[in-house]
């Protein structure tokens, strides 16, 4: 059994607040789904699975802070399901193979009675015994079917694929609703709420009812509702929320600052061949696959930390771990104040319209609270862009475990010297602010100067 538990999304967080569960016991998830809603001091982040199994039990409930590493829920493995199932499986072949005995001339051939329409199964099933593998278990659980409910068709009363597909169909004809897909916080505040399940839509995985969509969908303001113990915690007003926020990033920047021995470094760069490169691309693109500069800058940072590793992972337990990608952490400022910096993942990867699309899809969950726990606790390299805000340069706070911030500042057009003629050029100021216990300038320079040679060449971008 494997326990579930708090997790760090980043590291200015001690404790969480549980918001909301997204899924219930016996629901099976796999690595990588969503599972929790959490609140931190910064946002509401969505918590993903780090198992793949079956959700066995929840042991916190909704509106319960916890510190980091606490069990919130326990998980059955997959790992030993292949094992399990084989049996029942080879049976089920042995049973499909096995000859049938050939009925006398004069009997009419047995015929297989309908599930649905049998009578009540006999006591001994009442009593929770159930011919029935672990497969055919699973396939009852996962449509919604009680087992007490059926009598096997399969030899000595076993319950077949057959009979659970059966009955599923009949449920479906006749109770549908039954059988809307919502998570537990979202039934409870539906009757809270006095809100028909039927009638809301879902956008949770699979179309599942949530709790954001029944407070959506009730009559009135969801805080009018008579308070319970089931129900999340209100989450925080704005103000607070800022407030908690400020309060957070001041504790991490002055541990930052105190502990982690900066340099920095600049350099302006000639964006000469990468506008018009820019330029040229969004003439022949249509409207949604235009580019901004943001997505060369950030595509040229990422390159150049693959180049040069030594400022791409973090320093931790007094040695330097190289990141396991480059998962390139994007600040974001938040239309209430503050800031978070969410990741994209192998940024140097992407090509261009994918890492625009990504950060467009980056900014807006940051901005409006859905976050996923990898986005804001992946990150190997921190990039911070100030140039829609009017400044020129940017000599950034390291976010600790990280060993470098990148930052980029207004693109202006400035007079330059090129090849011995003078003229009007635009022209960015790229900074680094780097860990000295991890690297040296020389190395930083490296890093500069790979930026700068990128954005020389968009076309290799």
């Amino acid at each position: 059994m494997a326990e579930f538990t708090m997790p760090s999304l980043g590291a200015d967080m001690d404790e969480g607040t549980l918001q909301e569960w997204l899924v219930q016991p016996g629901d099976r998830v796999r690595k990588g789904d969503p599972v929790a809603v959490v609140e931190t001091a910064k946002s509401l982040i969505e918590v993903e699975c780090f198992e793949t199994g079956t959700m066995v039990r929840l042991l916190v409930e909704p509106g319960t802070t916890v510190a980091v590493g606490t069990p919130l829920a326990l998980i059955e493995p997959t790992a030993e399901e292949p094992k399990q199932r084989e049996k029942p499986r080879k049976a089920e072949k042995a049973e499909e193979k096995r000859p049938v005995p050939a009925a006398p001339k004069r009997a009419a051939p047995p015929t297989r009675p309908e599930p649905a329409r049998l009578p009540a199964p006999p006591a001994a099933h009442k009593r929770g015994h159930i011919e029935a593998g672990p497969l055919i278990r699973h396939l009852a659980e996962r449509s919604g079917i009680e087992l007490e409910a059926l009598q096997g068709s399969g030899p000595g009363g076993r319950v077949t694929r057959t009979d659970i597909e059966q009955a599923a169909t009949a449920t479906v004809a006749v109770a549908p609703s039954s059988r809307l897909r919502a998570t537990p916080l979202a039934r409870r505040l539906a009757a809270e709420l006095d809100v028909d399940l039927a009638t809301v839509t879902g956008t949770g995985k699979d179309g599942a009812v949530r709790a954001d969509d029944v407070r959506r969908a009730a009559p009135g303001p969801a805080t009018t509702a008579p308070p319970s113990r089931h129900l999340a915690a209100p989450v925080r007003s704005p103000e607070d929320r800022t407030a908690a926020m400020r309060q957070a990033i001041a504790g991490l920047m002055a541990r930052a600052n105190r502990d982690i021995p900066h340099y920095y470094l600049s350099t302006t760069v000639d964006l000469a061949a990468a506008m018009n490169w820019l330029h040229e691309h969004n003439r022949r693109s249509p409207v949604g696959g235009r580019l901004l500069p943001a997505a060369l800058l950030l595509k040229a940072a990422a390159l150049a930390a693959r180049e040069v590793p030594q400022l791409n992972g973090f320093w931790t337990d007094d040695h330097f771990t190289a990141g396991d990608g480059v998962h390139l952490g994007v600040a974001v400022s938040l239309r209430g104040g503050g800031l978070v910096a969410p990741a994209l993942r192998n940024a140097d990867t992407l090509r261009l319209p994918q890492l625009m699309t990504g950060l467009k899809d980056l900014v807006a969950r940051a901005r409006t609270g859905r976050l996923r726990g990898s986005e804001v606790s992946d990150s190997t390299i921190t990039v911070t862009n100030l140039g829609d805000q009017g400044v020129e340069s940017v000599l950034g706070v390291i976010y600790p475990p990280q060993v470098a911030l990148v930052g980029f500042g207004r693109v202006v057009d400035r007079p330059c010297a090129v090849d011995g003629l003078l003229g009007v050029r635009p022209v960015v100021t790229a900074t680094l602010s780097a860990d000295h216990r991890a690297t040296d300038g020389a190395v930083g320079a490296r890093f500069l100067t790979a930026i700068d040679r990128l954005l020389q060449n968009p076309e290799q971008l």
